[in-house]
């Protein structure tokens, strides 16, 4: 497949996420949006139908295809991924990868053993913002990083509790930013699994993550605590602060002393850009150019592990939370 060859694209799932993947399939260059498939045949012909494309089988999308993304409940990759992987389409799996880690990994082999792509869908490594700390990051000493990723209820059913619908995200960007695993766990939560806090330790830093289903605020954030600076990033704003050079002093103003604490703070310019389109022109140039996907199956695995060992920790006893997970 040459740089200029039309990408055949499909999607396996209508729902809300699905439904984006087929608009921006739609709006891609070099991409023939195709078809949708969905258990529900009405849901499938009218998101066909607003792309301008058609409602189709499985199986008939597979004989049309290059590249379908699944956006099935996560109870069905397994099964609906190595499908498509038989009928030798590249596929971007929603995250997580699969149900279980025997599961992910057996998808993984399949795809190296077919030559095929195989990306899952961990979609903020490709906000603009994560980007600019992924540049910053190799000129820190990193000490911590904490997350919030909090909101109130949805409508729509979350699958499992909140730690894999939700902190699953920010859990592969840690990991992704330190490029290591933890090597120990700590976790409680509350409200039937809508609020959950994890705490990891890495080599040399700590990091905290939040998630929520129960917060009347929408908060998507992370902060970077290094020994030079302090980076702030706004996942919904897209942007990143640089906090540095902090430094406290006493003012007198009319006789009165006053204190105060300043600091240089940088507003790196970030040119903000649609995660999603950004991850599914990823996913087709990785397609056209046989190369590896930017987010592969063993990053899939590797936060679903994560993930997995945080939800088995939550609601023990404190002293008994923290696990050796190497």
């Amino acid at each position: 497949m040459t740089d200029q060859s039309t990408v055949r694209a499909g999607v396996v799932g209508a729902g809300s996420m699905g439904e984006n993947h087929a608009r921006v399939y739609s709006e891609l260059q070099n991409v023939d949006f195709v078809g949708v498939t969905d258990r529900d045949d009405e849901v499938a012909r009218r998101v066909a139908g607003e792309f301008g494309s058609e409602a189709v089988t499985l199986e008939r999308l597979l004989e049309r295809c290059d590249v379908v993304t699944v956006a099935v409940p996560t109870h069905a990759h397994a099964d609906v991924v190595s499908t498509c992987l038989e009928a030798g389409a590249h596929v971007l799996v929603e995250k997580p990868i699969a149900q279980t880690l025997e599961e992910g990994r057996a998808l993984a082999d399949r795809a190296r053993e077919s030559d095929l792509v195989l990306q899952v869908g961990h979609i903020e490594r490709f906000n603009p913002a994560v980007g600019m700390v992924h540049d910053l990051i190799d000129d820190l000493d990193v000490i911590g990083i904490e997350a919030e990723r909090l909101g109130p209820p949805v409508k729509r059913t979350a699958p499992g509790n909140v730690v894999f619908d939700l902190m699953i995200h920010d859990v592969d960007i840690v990991g992704s930013l330190l490029d290591e695993r933890p090597s120990s766990i700590s976790a409680i939560g509350a409200a039937d699994g809508r609020y959950a806090t994890a705490t990891m330790q890495y080599d040399d830093v700590v990091a905290t993550l939040t998630a929520s289903r129960v917060t009347q605020k929408k908060v998507r954030k992370l902060t970077v605590t290094a020994r030079e600076c302090l980076v702030e990033v706004d996942y919904l704003e897209q942007s990143v602060l640089i906090h540095r050079d902090s430094y406290p002093e006493y003012l007198t103003d009319d006789g009165q002393n006053r204190y105060r604490h300043e600091s240089v703070v940088e507003r790196p310019r970030i040119a903000t850009s649609e995660p999603l389109r950004r991850e599914l022109e990823s996913f087709v140039e990785a397609v056209r150019t046989g190369t590896e996907p930017e987010v592969t199956a063993e990053d899939g695995i590797e936060a679903l592990e994560t993930v997995q060992a945080i939800d088995s920790r939550l609601g023990i006893a404190p002293r008994e939370r923290e696990v050796n997970v190497r």
